[in-house]
């Protein structure tokens, strides 16, 4: 766990020499403090690490060039209840607002309480203005995430652990805004092999589950490492007996590299949308000590049966491939893109209407419809080159007003597979729909269906192919 004793001068980010790197690769560190999330949007990558006084965020084009940056001071708070001991801050994007979700105290570790600001605008580096204390029952909680599923928001936190009163264990409560929960909170039991703490919960979608990745153990211990549960796609959260507990660790030290006590991680995409990466921090020491962590980000992969291999940890100085699409390696794979304003590829009936309302559409406008009991599809033609697998990859500005459950439809070899997406959330990038089959040729391959028994106008705006 984090304590006082993180000590500010640790927090001063004196990073370790960063050695001479070869073009087209990057070596970590990135930064040179611990708890880091990281997303990538309009063209640069965004971290964020527990500074303990205030919450800043480091901007840059290039994955390797987030070791340089200079920080960008977003928040600091004049309220002495909660503006000390500012750990963990977790950056996410609701509708046109960015949201930090943060752990603070008054100086006492006892009264530590999950906190969120909110953008005025949709820039990640605000300015922000101080929203609400979430999820707080009167007890000891760190370390509070959001997570989509089944187009609903959760709230994950930890607590209380470490001496608190109560065993060290994860919590979830519905959420009905990206600042408040509702109904009652569920305790989610744990497994990590130490026993005084799970912490850090963090979501990581794949193709049929939710997976809820946690750090366990004391951060201050060698053995400091990433636990996992996941859930099926349509099953509730807020059933414990619903989640698998993943055996083992999932991410853990790699004495032959000297990587000690990785953990406490976020996930991100690559620019382009193909790969999933971890960041996350560890030390080169095995002595207990919260001193000498530093932020690492690597690729991971997938397994054949759905789940996530993180991988090992590598030694710092180790060259690095960067992620697809960042300019020091940029894609090379087949990939198209189809706007509602591309001409001859893009067709849909009158009754879808044009809007320029969001900022976070994709060009200069998108097509908005009510939800019907027919199809009445929106159509993307794309000249697919050559049979094979493709990601499939959807653009669709968010409101609280747009559709709870939009159909996409994708014509795979095998026939239409279906995919529903909740438009209220995670709008203004590209998120994933899948991998498919796809037959080569010259012809509708992706549709937007009306018919559809979620709620709110469904959104048309952009669709990209890639072949992987």
């Amino acid at each position: 766990m984090r304590r006082v004793v993180l000590l500010l001068a640790t927090l001063a980010l004196l990073l370790p020499g960063v050695p001479a790197q070869a073009a087209g690769t990057f070596t970590n560190p990135l930064n040179g403090s611990a708890d880091p999330t990281l997303t990538y949007v309009n063209g640069n990558y965004y971290l964020a690490t527990t500074l303990g006084d205030r919450i800043g965020i480091w901007k840059s084009p290039r994955l390797a060039g987030l070791a340089t940056a200079g920080e960008n001071t977003v928040w600091r708070d004049s309220d002495p209840s909660r503006n000390q001991q500012l750990w963990a801050p977790a950056l996410y994007r609701f509708g046109q607002r960015w949201y930090i979700y943060y752990t603070a105290s008054n100086g006492t570790d006892a009264a530590h309480r999950n906190y969120v600001i909110e953008s005025d605008g949709d820039d990640p580096l605000g300015p922000y203005h101080f929203k609400a204390r979430i999820a707080d029952h009167g007890e000891y909680a760190i370390d509070g995430e959001p997570f989509v599923h089944n187009g609903q928001m959760y709230f994950a936190w930890a607590g209380p652990g470490r001496g608190m009163g109560g065993p060290a264990q994860l919590y979830l409560q519905r959420m009905d805004t990206p600042w408040s929960v509702t109904g009652s909170r569920v305790a989610l039991p744990a497994s990590g092999g130490c026993t005084e703490v799970r912490e850090g919960p963090t979501g990581l979608r794949g193709a049929n589950r939710l997976f809820l990745v946690y750090s366990s153990c004391d951060t201050g211990k060698p053995d400091y490492q990433l636990w996992m549960k996941s859930i099926a796609n349509g099953a509730d959260p807020l059933v414990p007996a619903n989640w698998l507990q993943h055996a083992g660790p999932s991410f853990w030290r790699n004495d032959a590299a000297g990587v000690y006590g990785p953990g406490h991680n976020g996930f991100f995409k690559s620019p382009d949308g193909s790969e999933d990466w971890i960041i996350y921090h560890g030390k080169t020491t095995s002595a207990y000590t919260y001193a000498g962590r530093t932020t690492r980000a690597q690729k991971i992969s997938w397994n054949a049966d759905g789940t996530p291999n993180l991988g090992r940890p590598y030694a710092l100085g180790t060259a690095l491939t960067p992620p697809s699409g960042d300019p020091d390696n940029p894609s090379t794979a087949w990939s198209s893109i189809v706007d509602n304003t591309t001409e001859g590829r893009f067709t849909a009936s009158a009754s879808w209407g044009v809007s320029t309302y969001s900022t976070q559409r994709y060009g200069a406008d998108y097509r908005f419809a009510e939800p019907v009991s027919a199809s009445d599809a929106a159509w993307y033609r794309f000249a697919v080159p050559e049979t094979g697998t493709y990601r499939v990859d959807a653009w669709w500005p968010a409101l609280p007003g747009y559709s709870t459950k939009a159909p996409y439809v994708v014509v795979t070899a095998s026939g239409n597979q279906t995919v529903h997406v909740d438009q209220r959330y995670n709008g203004g990038g590209w998120r994933t729909l899948g991998t498919f089959t796809l037959t080569a040729g010259d012809e509708n391959k992706v549709g937007i269906s009306r018919w559809t028994n979620g709620t709110g106008l469904v959104i048309a705006d952009a669709v990209r192919l890639t072949r992987v």
